[in-house]
C-alpha cells in the first residue's frame, strides 16, 4: 500500500512540475480606476519566467527572467501600482491601437472616403490617438497557460470606422512569452496592433541599454521625414548605422551624423523584416553582456519598430522609485509599417468585414552561452 501511495505522490509532484513548466496562471485585483472599477492582474509563471499582465491596456506589467547566475530581475520598465499606468504616457507594456505607430496628419482614406484621427504627436496621430487601446479596460478570460483580453472598439472610436473586436492572448511555455493578436470588423477599417514594452536586460532599474547588443533580421528599413512619418521609400541598411544584420551594440552608432538618426534622436524606425509575413520568423535578438540575458523575438509581422527610448527624460518614476532616463529601455514593436494606409507600396493594414486578421509574436528569454 505504501508503495502505491509513494507512486501517487511522485505522480502528483510530476504533474505539478509539468504544469509549472507549461504555465501556471493566478489572478488578483491590481487596483481600481477613479470610477471604482476593479482591474485584474494575472501572473503567468513557468520554471523559467514570471509574467504579469493586466486588463488595463492589455499590457505587460512585469517580465522576470534569470541572468547567467540564476538571479531573477524584471526586464521591462513599469510601475508598482495601477495608478502609475493610469497616468502613463510612454505606453509602457500596452497593446497600442487601433493603429499602432504613426499616421501622417491623422488622415487616411478608404474607398474614397477620408477619415480623421485625433492628432497627438506633433502634426500626426500616434498609437490610435489620445484615448487609444492602451487607455481601455479589456475583458479578460483565463485560457490554458495564460489569459486572453478582448476589446470591442465602437464605430467612430478615435475617428476610426467600423466596430472592431480586438483580442490579445498572452501565454507562457518554458522560457517563452507568446502574444496572439486577432481583429475583426463590421466595416472596412485599418488596424495595426502591437505591444509597446520597453526592455532592459540588465534589470529595469539598472541604467541604460546602450551596451545591449542588437541583431535585426532585415536588409531594408523605411526612412522618415522630420515627423517620423515614412517617406514611402524602402532603403537598404547596408553601409549605414541602420545595419543590424550582424550583432551590434545599441550605443556604437546611435549618435552618428546620419539623417535618420538625427531626425529620430536615435533609433526610432521601422525595419523591413526578411522573413515571410504570415509565418513565424526571426525579428531580432538582443543580448546584454554583463547579465548574459538574451531576448529572441519572432513574429508573423512584416516589420519591427526598434525604438531606443530616446524620449524618456527622467520625469517618469517607475517601480523601485527609479526615474527612467533617456535610453533606459528599448522597444521591439512587431508591426505593419507606420503610415501604411497612405502608402500603396507598403503591406496593407486594411481590414474588411468577414475577415479575421491574426498575428503572433514571441519573446524568448534565455541566457547567452
Amino acid at each position: 500500500m505504501r508503495i502505491w501511495q509513494l507512486i501517487g505522490k511522485v505522480f502528483v509532484l510530476a504533474m505539478a512540475a509539468t504544469a509549472i513548466a507549461q504555465g501556471e496562471v493566478k489572478m488578483a485585483v491590481f487596483g481600481h480606476t477613479k470610477d471604482g472599477v476593479a482591474v485584474p492582474i494575472y501572473t503567468l509563471k513557468t520554471a523559467e519566467i514570471e509574467v504579469r499582465v493586466t486588463a488595463y491596456g492589455a499590457r505587460l506589467v512585469s517580465v522576470k527572467s534569470a541572468d547567467k547566475n540564476g538571479k531573477m530581475a524584471d526586464v521591462i520598465t513599469g510601475y508598482d501600482t495601477l495608478e502609475g499606468y493610469l497616468a502613463d504616457t510612454p505606453h509602457f507594456g500596452s497593446v497600442v491601437g487601433r493603429f499602432g505607430n504613426r499616421i501622417a496628419f491623422g488622415k487616411f482614406s478608404i474607398d474614397g472616403k477620408q477619415y480623421q484621427v485625433p492628432i497627438n504627436n506633433g502634426a500626426n496621430a500616434l498609437h490610435g490617438g489620445p484615448e487609444g487601446f492602451d487607455r481601455k479596460i479589456w475583458q479578460a478570460a483565463e485560457v490554458e497557460h495564460g489569459v486572453e483580453f478582448t476589446l470591442v472598439s465602437p464605430d467612430g472610436d478615435m475617428g476610426f470606422p467600423g466596430t472592431l473586436t480586438a483580442k490579445a492572448k498572452y501565454t507562457v511555455s518554458g522560457h517563452t512569452l507568446r502574444i496572439d493578436y486577432s481583429a475583426s470588423t463590421d466595416k472596412a477599417t485599418v488596424v495595426n496592433l502591437t505591444n509597446h514594452s520597453y526592455f532592459n536586460l540588465h534589470g529595469d532599474d539598472q541604467g541604460n541599454i546602450l551596451d545591449h547588443v542588437v541583431q535585426i533580421d532585415a536588409d531594408k528599413y523605411t526612412p522618415t521625414d522630420a515627423g517620423l512619418i515614412p517617406t514611402g521609400a524602402i532603403d537598404p541598411v547596408a553601409g549605414t548605422p541602420m545595419d543590424f544584420r550582424k550583432p551590434t551594440a545599441v550605443g556604437a552608432r546611435i549618435d552618428e551624423n546620419f539623417e535618420a538618426l538625427k531626425l529620430g534622436g536615435g533609433y526610432d524606425h521601422n525595419w523591413v523584416l526578411n522573413g515571410e509575413a504570415g509565418k513565424l520568423h526571426l525579428a531580432a535578438i538582443v543580448t546584454e553582456p554583463v547579465s548574459g540575458r538574451k531576448l529572441t523575438v519572432e513574429t508573423t509581422e512584416p516589420g519591427v519598430q526598434f525604438y531606443a527610448g530616446n524620449f524618456l527624460d527622467g520625469t517618469i518614476t517607475g517601480r523601485h522609485g527609479v526615474k527612467y532616463q533617456k535610453r533606459s529601455g528599448l522597444c521591439l514593436e512587431t508591426q505593419h509599417f507606420p503610415d501604411a494606409p497612405n502608402h500603396a507600396n507598403f503591406p496593407s493594414t486594411l481590414l474588411k468585414p468577414g475577415i479575421t486578421r491574426h498575428s503572433t509574436t514571441t519573446f524568448s528569454f534565455t541566457v547567452q552561452k
